[in-house]
């Protein structure tokens, strides 16, 4: 795979985006499973993609709320990264992984099922919790909190690993303009 030749960010914009990351996540770990914007954002991908993978039957149905909710930011980090953009790139990539912590926290909640529920369409009742039912199905419920999180795990992993890696690009663009610079 080539390597991709990201387009230049301002010092502004990096300062800009490292604050807004700082933060999210100083609020994410402050105000531990609270809502967000970005679930805002989250929860109509996840309704519709129930909506979408209805036509592939039950079982994809019931698995297309989580499946479209992580595909959508994961396509949208690829655009990005195609069109060489680093800041849409780590931010799709950031809501990919807080989308995954998301998940994580309904994961953890299949066996006491506390969670508000949002269908569409239907009143919410304690049945149409999908991990619940994925987890029934696979017969893993009584590992629900585990597997919860250590896909938490992966998340956080993610999230500051997202982070990082836009400070390491800006810090090899910073680099590669003072070599440019000195010649």
């Amino acid at each position: 795979m080539p390597e991709i030749e990201w387009r230049p960010v301002s010092r502004s914009e990096f300062y800009g985006w490292l604050a807004f990351y700082a933060l999210l996540l100083l609020f994410l770990v402050r105000h531990f499973g609270q809502m967000t914007l970005l679930d805002n954002v989250h929860l109509p991908i996840h309704e519709g993609g129930h909506l979408l993978f209805s036509y592939f039957g039950q079982t994809l149905q019931l698995w297309g709320g989580t499946i479209l909710q992580l595909l959508v930011p994961a396509l949208l980090a690829w655009y990005f990264a195609v069109q060489a953009q680093l800041p849409g790139t780590v931010f799709c990539s950031f809501a990919f992984f807080h989308s995954l912590n998301g998940v994580a926290t309904y994961m953890s909640d299949a066996i006491a099922r506390q969670l508000p529920l949002v269908t569409v369409g239907a009143v919410a009742d304690e049945s149409d919790h999908d991990w619940f039912n994925i987890f029934s199905r696979l017969g893993v419920l009584p590992h629900a909190v585990q597997i919860g999180s250590v896909t938490r795990f992966v998340a956080w992993c993610g999230l500051l690993g997202t982070v990082l890696w836009f400070c390491w690009r800006y810090r090899e663009q910073t680099r590669q303009e003072s070599l440019a610079a000195a010649v």
